[in-house]
């Protein structure tokens, strides 16, 4: 058990690695609120506020965390008043789920289910199917990968090229994957800047460093470009010699260059 509902609240956590079951028990009956992973932060809610933690948060799997002290937590608040912002906005989010998932937990006890899996599942595939027949045939369908632009200001990089500023030795390398994958692989001397963690992480990391210095950002999936997103944002704080990895992880690996750990 991380955290017991009840307990005062005496630090942040953010989740490196593994993942965490919160739930909370009233009168015997236990309501899960949330399964977080990589990325994911609790504990801000009884800090903000001042109450005991309302919630139980256990691993279900072996998780890593990366802790902040009230102390510590005050600070970042008062010298960072965004960070601040968008911690409200989360426990905001936090407290509409939550009532969200009670109102569930409470209809499924006094409802019979209406539906079988058979039912739902033919559901689900005839939705998807005429989701992606109205995608093809009218041009003003919902796109189904992101189109993220890169600020003009803003270059891309050979493999070959950031193999050369990576022996110079004076180019950051941010990756911008989650933690957990970030941890099984990642550019070797590369810094892990999760880009749904950015506020925070950024502060931790590269608040101090020098904006003229030289940036490359990689990471992405078919369905997210961490990559530009993290790019444009580091160049919103100041950084403007920023370059985005062409290829990114896979070919950098597939070429043999320097990995980590």
């Amino acid at each position: 058990m991380i955290c017991r509902q009840g307990d005062p609240g005496d630090g942040f956590f953010m989740i490196k690695s593994g993942k965490v079951r919160v739930y909370r028990v009233n009168e015997g009956m236990q309501t899960d609120l949330a399964i977080l992973g990589p990325g994911n932060s609790f504990g801000e809610m009884a800090l903000l506020t001042g109450a005991p933690r309302s919630a139980n948060v256990m691993a279900v799997e072996p998780v890593e965390l990366m802790s902040l002290s009230k102390e510590q937590f005050d600070t970042i608040l008062k010298t960072y008043p965004v960070v601040a912002l968008a911690l409200v906005k989360q426990m905001a989010s936090w407290l509409i789920e939550s009532d969200r998932m009670i109102e569930r937990e409470h209809s499924r006890r006094y409802k019979a289910p209406r539906l079988s899996v058979f039912d739902f599942v033919v559901l689900i595939f005839l939705s998807g199917l005429f989701a992606l027949i109205f995608n093809h045939s009218n041009p003003n369908g919902i796109p189904l990968f992101p189109k993220i632009s890169l600020s003009s200001d803003i270059h891309r990089i050979t493999i070959e090229a950031a193999l050369l500023e990576q022996k110079n030795g004076t180019t950051c390398f941010v990756d911008a994957m989650p933690s957990d994958v970030y941890d099984r692989e990642h550019i070797a001397g590369a810094v892990n800047i999760p880009l749904s963690m950015f506020d925070i992480m950024y502060m931790i990391g590269l608040s101090d460093m020098n904006k003229s210095r030289k940036i490359i950002v990689y990471g992405r999936t078919i369905s997210r470009l961490y990559d530009i997103a993290m790019a444009n944002k580091l160049y919103l704080r100041g950084h403007k010699n920023i370059a985005v990895l062409e290829g990114g992880l896979s070919l950098w690996k597939n070429k043999g260059y320097p990995l980590a750990p």
